[in-house]
């Protein structure tokens, strides 16, 4: 039986735990070319060694020039590309804006923002030349329903929406389809920071949400600027 993504070469951004780590398997074991970037090199390499047939890509996203050389390095060694997931991101601060710190709310909107803008103008030549050019933005339910305290990450993943929204619109007749991926609740340690009382053995885990990035991965996905909540899709399946 063929594999849903065999011989597609994949870009995940934060992906040595978490959602990130749940997708670069799904991705590999559908037969993807996994391209693993972020800070960690040493925890992506073990990555990459579990899963077989990946390689780690360094990739700071509070650092422009980081994601530069990450982008031109990439360019470097691919002639193209076919699935990029834009999972790395920041928290920043849980308090009130006007007690924000402003270093911070800076800081959140680099790694959610302005670092994916800079992927999306590093890539997108090379997302061109892909047949089925797919690209997958971990977003959050709070850049949809304001919630008090959920500060520069909601606001800057508001922010990434419409631009991931912007470039669907800008690549309209072309292969590219762009989505974006509301996990939900989920076991993973940037929701144990948010809320630490909570049992997260009464979240789903990471892996449960993963095939869905395998669909939107697909090349026969047809979906284009659509929000999706996992849990919304989790149920869908069941029924």
């Amino acid at each position: 039986m063929s594999k849903l993504l065999e011989g597609r070469t994949a870009l995940v951004t934060g992906a040595n735990r978490g959602i990130g780590l749940a997708v670069a398997r799904a991705y590999a074991r559908e037969g993807a070319r996994c391209v693993l970037a972020g800070r960690n090199s040493a925890a992506l390499a073990q990555v990459a060694a579990e899963i077989g047939g990946a390689s780690v890509l360094a990739l700071d996203l509070a650092q422009p020039e980081s994601i530069r050389a990450a982008t031109r390095s990439f360019a470097a060694a691919h002639a193209k590309l076919d699935i990029l997931v834009a999972n790395g991101a920041v928290l920043g601060a849980r308090k009130p804006l006007i007690e924000y710190p402003f270093d911070v709310w800076v800081q959140t909107f680099q790694c959610n923002v302005h670092a994916n803008l800079l992927l999306l103008q590093g890539l997108d030549a090379l997302l061109k030349k892909s047949d089925a050019g797919r690209i997958i933005v971990v977003s959050t339910g709070v850049a949809r329903t304001a919630k008090a305290g959920s500060g520069s990450y909601a606001i800057s993943k508001a922010a990434l929406e419409m631009m991931a929204m912007v470039y669907a619109q800008e690549v309209a007749g072309t292969p590219i389809r762009v989505n974006m991926v509301n996990p939900g609740p989920t076991r993973t340690q940037m929701r144990a920071s948010v809320a630490p009382a909570e049992d997260p053995m009464t979240l789903k885990p990471p892996e449960a949400i993963a095939p869905l990035f395998v669909e939107l991965g697909s090349s026969a996905c047809t979906r284009q600027a659509e929000w999706i909540n996992a849990d919304d899709w989790l149920k869908n399946k069941r029924s």
